[in-house]
């Protein structure tokens, strides 16, 4: 029942950072210019920390959390609003 409820949490956590990603780039680029490839790299990298949390039970919730929240951010870098953000800041 454990290992059941902490893959429910961690994938929980997952669509709710996928979502509200898409969200943000939706308002922030619109939909002609969606980022639909880094949504993709999200989602396979969603699937896959929680396939490693279901396989291995001694990682914590926190830390498979967490490592897919650094990811997000990883992803979120690369997307053309924030690229636009910071060249207008270097400039």
């Amino acid at each position: 029942m454990k290992k059941a409820l902490s893959t429910i949490i961690v994938s929980a956590f997952v669509v709710l950072v996928t979502a509200s990603f898409s969200f943000a780039e939706y308002t922030a680029t619109g939909a002609s210019n969606f980022p639909y490839f880094q949504l993709g790299c999200l989602i396979v990298g969603g699937l896959i920390i929680i396939s490693l949390k279901h396989k291995y039970q001694r990682m914590y919730v926190g830390e498979v959390v967490g490592a897919f929240a650094l990811y997000t951010i990883l992803i979120a870098l690369f997307t053309a609003p924030v690229i636009d953000a910071l060249k207008a800041f270097v400039s």
